[in-house]
């Protein structure tokens, strides 16, 4: 029976340094995308790196309930405690879709105790871009 070889660059033989938390981010971005059927919302530092995100499916909402206010308020909650540890204190926020939680994710936010910069609508508008799919026949 032979001895196995141990694994020089295994997990368990280094020590695993958490780099999530060793970041200081004082300032950053937040982006919530707020479609129909789900509520996305990610913060980033302010060179666009995710440092934190959540969304309605993550967070247990299932089929319909994703697209609920109160599902985008719990989503921009999550996303927000992660970063609030890493010491965030001002943020820009984007908003972008025409979901229920565009609202109850913003209302999320100024509660959360960090300072607003601005809030930017960057949903995207065409102009007169592509043709429409023809008219359904019921």
């Amino acid at each position: 029976m032979a001895k196995p070889i141990p694994r020089i660059g295994s997990r368990k033989n280094r020590h695993m340094s958490s780099r999530k938390n060793a970041r200081r981010i004082p300032k950053g971005v937040i982006h919530v995308q707020a479609s129909f059927n789900n509520t996305i919302v990610t913060v980033t530092d302010v060179r666009g790196r995710v440092i934190s995100w959540s969304s309605a499916g993550t967070c247990g909402f299932k089929g319909a309930r994703r697209g609920t206010p109160f599902a985008a308020q719990t989503v921009a909650g999550n996303a927000i405690r992660a970063v609030m540890d890493q010491g965030m204190q001002r943020a820009e926020v984007m908003i972008k879709g025409p979901g229920l939680g565009r609202d109850a994710a913003l209302r999320a936010i100024r509660r959360s105790g960090i300072l607003l910069s601005f809030i930017r609508d960057v949903t995207p508008m065409p102009h007169n871009g592509c043709r429409p799919p023809k008219k359904r026949r019921v």
